[in-house]
């Protein structure tokens, strides 16, 4: 089972790894974006970091991922804000006030953001977008959480040769081919921190 305290450090492995990624995700935003997903997400999971710390520690991981949410609309700029903080908005609703979750009803919950985005966005697989990263990503935690990485991490670099439909990127056209899409690169983060969290390298 899966309290409070699995989710603040959930996120906070999240926040670590755009710090570590963030340079990355710009370059990758670059040629196909306005250069600023590395940085924008940066700013809004520090502050999500920074809002958890403020939270009580009695919060429920519904809280937890609610207030993230909320955090990252109010703080990103773009589209990553909403649709990220769709995500865990959602996905917190979806756990509702319950003070432990099991990694089951995480999954659900989690694909019900996954579906929030894709609704928010218009977006679906294929279209070059987080989703081509989330959708596998999820799906594959019916498995285990490493295998929810590799899904994740293999969705995103299936992007490279896609043209993108939707977003910033698609006015570009054909000359969105041959990039990674940043938004799935940072989704495939997510899930990877998710991993690292539930499943220690130690424990492995």
């Amino acid at each position: 089972m899966r309290d409070a305290d699995f989710f603040r450090h959930w996120m906070a492995a999240v926040a670590a790894s755009v710090e570590r990624e963030a340079d990355r995700l710009t370059e990758l935003d670059s040629p196909i974006g306005d250069a600023d997903h590395g940085s924008n997400l940066l700013r809004g999971f520090t502050a999500v970091v920074a809002a958890l710390g403020a939270q009580p520690p009695t919060a429920a991981p519904g809280e937890v991922l609610q207030l993230a949410g909320r955090t990252l609309i109010s703080t990103v700029g773009g589209a990553s804000g909403p649709l990220y903080g769709t995500l865990l908005r959602r996905t917190g609703k979806a756990l509702g006030e319950s003070d432990e979750v099991s990694d089951a009803e995480l999954r659900a919950a989690l694909a019900a953001g996954v579906d929030a985005v894709a609704q928010l966005g218009g977006a679906a697989p294929g279209d070059k977008t987080m989703l081509d990263a989330l959708e596998p990503g999820v799906a594959a935690l019916g498995t285990s959480y490493r295998a929810a990485r590799v899904a994740a991490e293999n969705g995103a670099l299936a992007t490279v040769p896609m043209r993108a439909r939707k977003g910033r990127a698609s006015y570009l056209g054909e000359r969105s081919i041959g990039h990674q899409d940043p938004g799935a690169t940072s989704s495939a983060l997510l899930l990877g921190a998710l991993a690292d969290v539930a499943e220690p390298e130690g424990a492995r």
